[in-house]
């Protein structure tokens, strides 16, 4: 893969994951920031990007979303969810794993 396809790809994932975090957060707020790990602001901001704007911010080269888990364990519990694994552990990881994440600053 080339370095121009690397960029297109994460293009389209930023683009993918801020239409998705955008949907979510106008469907149900509160619960769109607890999922996405969000503070009140960033989510203010994400929600009032125009489609100019929204293009624009997907074009950087730079993943905008990250893994929100803190450590192996739970991810490794939200990947057997798929499995076996008892569906309280597994809420009780997915819980865990959507605490806020680190705030973004000036």
């Amino acid at each position: 893969m080339s370095d121009y396809d690397t960029l297109q790809a994460i293009g389209e994932v930023n683009l993918s994951y801020i239409t998705l975090a955008q949907r979510m957060l106008r469907e149900d707020r509160r619960t769109g920031i607890s999922r996405l790990g969000l503070s009140e602001q960033i989510a203010d901001m994400l929600t009032g990007l125009t489609v100019e704007q929204t293009l624009k911010l997907a074009a950087t080269d730079h993943l905008l979303c990250l893994f929100s888990a803190p450590d192996h364990e739970i991810l490794n519990a939200l990947a057997a969810r798929a499995t076996c694994v008892d569906v309280a552990e597994t809420r009780v990881a997915a819980s865990r794993a959507t605490e806020p994440a680190e705030q973004v600053t000036d």
